[in-house]
């Protein structure tokens, strides 16, 4: 009996023996996968466990730790801005001629209709050049408004004067480049804009005057060039504009519609006067609008500021203000990386002449070289040639 009862005792601690070497087992194997066990069988283990209890979680967890800085490695592409004040469909106009707009842009202006002033009916009046058009601007403002359509100098993207610019955050700096210099004005994704400078240096001083004598917009393939030509005596009815597309010499009429139309691949182009000479409004649909004006370097203004210019020479020059219909969230050059995110200018506040540093960053080997150190724009092959129009200085 005394043996019996031995065996059964013996049986049960077998049986209880193997059933704690399972638990042990099982214990070591456990895992819910999420990366944070240790697989050491110590009741805390979290890893995909295999047979021999050697957790897996450190393994995944690395293998999702690989793949967030493969993520973050990768380059965002930048957002691309739209133009809200544009953004609108046209409908039919009035019975009494005044044009109308649905507003599309996802702001408070969405799904309105604006209609222009019986002052100002059409956006493009027929007399275009001295009459005022229609402005609709279904921005946040989500408004319709008369105005000239001349480039103004104390506006937002204005470039005028010894450069001074008023930059997309509305404060106002002067870059001075250099004279005979070449700098990009802009350069983003889909489009670069050049300035060439013309300039001078009287006796005695340390910098150059400068003043912008041509601008060059390169897109796509194409380039348009706007120009000031060079003029010994200045006469307000001559006209001392010179447009060149691709290349080519073009005449912008000045009757009639008084405007030049080309279509450039997916884009249309339009150059047209907004006076009898010397102004032009300049759109490449979809991305820029810009006011020009060809002025000269007056005698009252050459004394005031004694800049001591030669007599047979008016440095007629360009006064510009630009709106970008499209831009990314990157773009670069003087004026456009004023149009960033969150862009905190430099230049020093409270001071008469507050200036902009990068004559480094955005100079340009040429009036159509799309390289700097701070350049975005790369232009496909195929670009057309624009060499021979800007006046040597």
């Amino acid at each position: 009996m005394a043996g019996r009862k031995l065996s059964i005792l013996l049986v049960a601690i077998f049986v209880l023996l193997m059933a704690m070497e399972g638990a042990i087992a099982q214990g070591q194997g456990k895992g819910d996968g999420n990366g944070n066990g240790n697989g050491n069988g110590n009741g805390n283990g979290k890893g995909q466990g295999d047979t021999n209890g050697k957790g897996k979680g450190k393994e995944q967890d690395k293998g999702k730790g690989e793949e967030e800085e493969k993520e973050k490695g990768k380059e965002k592409k930048p957002k691309k801005k739209k133009d809200e004040a544009s953004e609108y469909e046209v409908l039919s106009a009035l019975p009494s001629g005044q044009e109308r707009a649905f507003c599309k842009a996802k702001n408070t202006c969405q799904f309105k209709t604006l209609s222009c002033p019986a002052e100002c009916q059409k956006r493009k009046p027929k007399n275009n050049k001295k009459a005022k058009g229609c402005f609709i601007d279904c921005s946040s403002k989500c408004e319709a408004t008369c105005k000239f359509r001349k480039s103004k100098c104390d506006g937002y993207g204005a470039l005028c004067y010894d450069p001074r610019f008023v930059g997309g955050d509305g404060v106002m700096f002067y870059f001075h480049g250099a004279k005979g210099g070449n700098f990009a004005i802009a350069s983003d994704d889909e489009f670069q804009i050049n300035a060439h400078f013309i300039g001078t240096r009287p006796e005695g001083r340390t910098r150059d005057y400068t003043w912008v004598q041509a601008l060059s917009v390169m897109f796509d393939t194409h380039t348009l060039v706007i120009a000031a030509n060079r003029v010994s005596k200045w006469d307000d009815n001559v006209d001392s504009l010179i447009v060149k597309w691709d290349g080519e010499e073009i005449s912008v009429p000045t009757d009639g519609e008084a405007e030049w139309r080309a279509n450039g691949d997916e884009r249309e182009v339009v150059v047209e006067r907004t006076d009898e000479t010397n102004n032009v409004r300049v759109t490449v649909s979809g991305l820029l609008e810009m006011d020009i004006r060809v002025r000269p370097i007056g005698e009252k203004e050459n004394k005031v500021h004694n800049y001591q210019l030669p007599s047979d020479d008016a440095f007629a020059h360009l006064e510009t203000q630009f709106r970008f219909k499209k831009h990314t969230d990157s773009i670069e050059g003087i004026l456009g990386q004023t149009y960033r995110p969150g862009y905190v200018s430099p230049v020093k506040r409270g001071v008469p002449m507050p200036m902009m540093g990068g004559e480094d960053k955005y100079q340009t080997p040429t009036l159509y070289s799309t390289t700097c150190k701070h350049c975005r724009f790369e232009r496909p092959s195929g670009s057309a040639s624009t060499e021979g129009i800007i006046a040597q200085y």
